[in-house]
């Protein structure tokens, strides 16, 4: 019976540090870490790159009505002066409706985004943006290995860590 490595980790103490690495792989394309891991990471990372390659052109592109507050030439919003019922003025954000086209998911890619969402953490850029690791998936990753069947990832042995001398190895998207 195939099970999963326990890496000396309790349970939840795994689970997210798997989380991490494999997040820290679709960020960056490689990582570097002990054997054991990385041969867990590599069967997640895989598994997310095969589910995108599926689902990557399942979607399609609707108009949607956005209202967005309008602004002047310096990106502030534009102000009225309004009176209220009880005659008392304020000011009001003046509001611009536009339509925009955006992709929908349909419901096989929506479930394959939200399985992909278990297995990877939110991830933020040095500036504090948010990086959206599943679209990295769709967008990026999913047309580079189109044409591949398996194999995504490479394992590299670097030798003995010092320390504990445990196998260390890079582990990377090929």
């Amino acid at each position: 019976m195939a099970t999963n490595r326990k890496l000396g980790k309790t349970t939840d103490i795994r689970l997210a540090m798997l989380k991490t690495q494999v997040s820290d792989l679709m960020l960056n394309g490689k990582i570097e870490t002990t054997e054991a891991r990385a041969k867990e990471v590599k069967a997640i990372a895989d598994s997310l790159i095969s589910l995108a390659i599926k689902e990557k052109d399942n979607f399609e592109t609707v108009d949607v009505k956005v209202s967005k507050a309008k602004l002047d030439s310096k990106g502030n919003k534009v102000t009225e002066l309004v009176k209220s019922k009880n005659g008392k003025e304020y000011l009001r954000v003046v509001k611009e409706t536009t339509t925009e086209k955006r992709q929908k998911d349909m419901p096989s890619r929506l479930n394959a985004r939200r399985k992909m969402m278990t297995k990877l953490n939110k991830v933020k850029d040095e500036n504090g943006k948010n990086i959206d690791l599943t679209a990295k998936l769709f967008n990026e990753i999913a047309p580079k290995y189109e044409g591949r069947v398996g194999g995504y990832t490479r394992i590299l042995k670097l030798g003995q860590r010092r320390g504990d001398a445990a196998e260390v190895v890079i582990l990377q998207l090929v």
